[in-house]
Formats: structure tokens, sequence, C-alpha cells
């Protein structure tokens, strides 16, 4: 053995020891493995309503994170790419007031986080499964009385909403007539003076974008 490879070793009690260029590195700065949950508070809202989203960072060892940050984000209805909604400013804040403009669904990307020091951990990023918060359009109507007036929102111009009519409150309605909206979603229909007691029921049906919605009226004619 050469006098530099002897230098490079170190033998004690005969046992040969690996140099220190060769010893293996700790576990400091390897990344956790992390998991990401997101729970919505509603998952069908009226047009317009909000949804707070739950956001749980954590280790295996059920360890709740803040180190780092989250971004929500969103895919509509009809979309095939991902738009950052908020990012916090720690990994499992939650993200409060969400408006979804039409039927969305999200997820929650936490970014990791990354650090230099020897008492410090690293971790790794993660992604949330998936939701979807679906959003139904609004109607308007007036009080009382025959003649029935509103606005459908949104995006509901020149669209169709069902009439039925039924002499039960709970059953048997039977297609009265179909109208239409004009350019501003806006509707209006003058029911018959029937005698006696009818109930009906406005329909608005739904799409890819929008749950339907209805509501029921009732009229009372001597």
């Amino acid at each position: 053995m050469t006098a530099r490879r002897a230098a490079a070793w170190l033998t004690v009690g005969g046992l040969a020891l690996l140099p220190l260029a060769q010893a293996v590195p700790t576990a400091a700065g390897t990344a956790v493995s992390t998991t990401t949950s997101a729970v919505p508070d509603e998952t069908v809202v009226d047009y317009g309503e909000t949804v707070d989203v739950a956001v749980d960072v954590s280790t295996s060892d059920d360890d709740a994170l803040t180190a780092g940050t989250s971004t929500l984000f969103a895919r509509p209805a009809g979309a095939t790419r991902w738009r950052a909604v908020e990012t916090t400013s720690s990994a499992s804040f939650d993200f409060f007031a969400v408006r979804p403009r039409a039927t969305t669904t999200y997820k929650v990307v936490y970014h990791g986080y990354s650090t230099t020091s020897a008492t410090e951990q690293s971790f790794a990023p993660s992604t949330s499964s998936t939701f979807t918060v679906e959003v139904a359009r609004t109607i308007t109507y007036p009080a009382g009385g025959f003649d029935i007036s509103g606005v459908v929102r949104p995006d509901y111009a020149g669209r169709p909403i069902v009439v039925k009519v039924s002499s039960e409150q709970s059953g048997g309605f039977r297609r009265y007539t179909r109208i239409r909206t004009d350019t501003t979603g806006a509707y209006r229909i003058s029911l018959p003076r029937r005698s006696g007691e009818w109930f009906w029921s406005f329909v608005v049906k739904g799409d890819e974008r929008y749950l339907g919605t209805r509501f029921k009226w009732r009229t009372w004619a001597s």
C-alpha cells in the first residue's frame, strides 16, 4: 500500500474503515412524502353563491404542514386546461369564498418545501383528489298573482321554460305550455284564471355548464 493510500485509511484492530470521502450521506434534506386533501363545504350551489374549501397537507405521521404553499386550480365544465385560482401563504390554509361561475372541477396542489438546513426537513409536492362543485341556474318570480315574470341567470337568452299544471300539490303535473326567455333571459306569462285551486311548475332544464332549476306556483279563483 502506498503512503498516500495508507493516509486515507484508518485501521483499528485489523479492520479497515471507509475513507471519509465515501461515507454514506445523512437523511437530512431528503424530501418527506406528503398527502394533500381538499374538501368543499358544498358540492351544489346556486349561481352566485360561494364555497369554502378545507385543505390538509400532512406527512405519514399525520402532521399537518405549514411549510410551503398550496394553490387551488379550477377547470370549468367544457374546458380542457386548469387555471390557478388562488395560492395560500401556508400549506394547510383553507380557501374561502370560492365562487364557481359554472359547474367546475377543482384540485389543490401543494408545491413542496425545500431547505438546505441540516436540522430542517424538506417536503415533497403532492396533489389532492379532484372534486366538482355543480352550479344551478337561478330564476326569479313575483310574490303572487296570475301574471308571472322574472329572469333566469346566467346565459339563458332565448331558451325554453316548460310550464306544467296540476290540481294536486305534490303530483299529477302535465305540460301546459312552453315559453321562451328574451335576449336578457327574462320571461313573462299570464296564467288562466281557472276556478278552484291549481298548482303550476316552472322548469328550467340543465346543460353541461349548469344544473336546471324550477319553482312551484299556486293560483286560486272562485
